[in-house]
């Protein structure tokens, strides 16, 4: 079995198909996304929908990012809309749109947002990883980090989690397009909206695939970036 990590999405489904199809993932395998699926991107609407499919297979994991947390205060608030639509959500909104009437948020499906709030989870960890957005408090569990720190945290240089246990996270977004590996912590959010790369550990081997949304592959190993 696999334990696969995707790093931040933001709508680029070409990219994430690229991916899926270079990795090529088995019933076994397990698929932890790490948010951000919405904003920037052309068709937030397209990951949703490819999400909730893999979710109903009982291989994925999803995680919620900041820019979903931004979705769900924009649903009934006018100004968190104005802000949510000038970082990313008017991207989201045109890909559900029909017919060239630019959609408004009532015409997010139902489904969409249930999985947004209620099957998406803020964190997940298995016996040697665990996997957040943005990052962590090193001296404080997982279950009472505050949301500032899951959410909205840079990484840069973070210190050891008590747990000993490697944090893998997203949030983050190097321009490089390549991971950031400090060892104990490593962000794979490589900036795909952005002429980057979306990236998938495989955090057991350290294999990693990455693809773009002109439907380039790439791979590497983790080790190869350690900084």
């Amino acid at each position: 079995m696999r334990i696969l990590a995707i790093g931040d999405i933001h709508g680029c489904s070409t990219a994430f198909d690229t991916l899926l199809s270079a990795v090529k993932p088995q019933p076994n395998d397990q698929i932890i996304t790490l948010g951000d699926y919405v904003d920037r991107g052309p068709n937030s609407k397209g990951i949703l929908n490819r999400l909730m499919a893999l979710h109903k297979t009982g291989q994925l994991v999803a995680l919620r990012g900041n820019h979903e947390l931004m979705m769900l205060a924009a649903r009934f608030n006018r100004r968190e809309e104005s802000v949510w639509r000038c970082r990313g959500g008017k991207e989201t909104l045109v890909s559900y749109s029909r017919s060239n009437r630019v959609a408004k948020l009532k015409d997010v499906p139902n489904r969409h947002w249930h999985f947004i709030e209620n099957v998406c989870v803020d964190w997940y960890e298995t016996d040697t990883h665990f996997f957040v957005h943005a990052n962590v408090h090193p001296a404080v569990p997982l279950a009472e980090q505050p949301a500032k720190m899951l959410f909205w945290e840079k990484f840069g240089n973070p210190t050891p989690h008590f747990s000993g246990k490697t944090m893998v996270c997203g949030h983050t977004s190097q321009k490089s397009g390549l991971p950031l590996n400090r060892g104990h912590a490593i962000c794979i959010d490589t900036r795909v909206y952005s002429k980057g790369w979306l990236t998938c550990l495989d955090v057991t081997s350290g294999k990693l695939w990455q693809a773009n949304q002109v439907g380039s592959v790439r791979t590497a190993w983790i080790d190869q970036f350690a900084a």
